[in-house]
């Protein structure tokens, strides 16, 4: 499971985020002088499947790349729910989201992934890496 240094302005968001929280995350980014975990992209289409705060928070802080953990969206181990409501969401709702620019509210979509018998939230191969936003720059 390697992580990748990539450019923002090659990723693609497919929900929006909570403002308040991005304040408070951008914040926190800034006071540590690291990020501590990666983003969860699928390796396809480059669209964010997990870390829109994060991307975001980088982007109002004026760096450049992201580290980010690449999946397969496709693959039948990675499952995708609503947080608040029991409405359906698809992985197709999501990619097109992505690609078309029309994000969905913040929060819509919770993604999860298969691993061996248990399902848990992807965020849980976000591995803590604490990487310096000096390495984030692109200097």
């Amino acid at each position: 499971m390697d992580i990748f240094l990539m450019d923002l302005k090659d990723l693609k968001e497919h929900e929006m985020v909570n403002l308040d929280y991005l304040k408070k995350l951008k914040r926190q980014i800034r006071k540590d002088k690291v990020l501590k975990k990666p983003i969860v992209v699928d390796k396809n289409t480059k669209i964010i499947i997990d870390g829109h705060s994060r991307f975001n928070s980088l982007k109002q802080l004026g760096l450049s790349k992201i580290p980010v953990f690449l999946i397969d969206y496709n693959s039948p181990e990675i499952l995708v729910r609503r947080w608040n409501d029991n409405k359906k969401i698809t992985k197709e709702e999501v990619l097109s989201a992505g690609l078309n620019g029309k994000k969905l509210p913040p929060k819509t979509s919770k993604h999860m992934i298969k691993i061996g018998n248990k399902i848990e939230h992807i965020s849980i191969i976000e591995k803590r890496l604490n990487i310096s936003l000096k390495k984030l720059s692109g200097d």
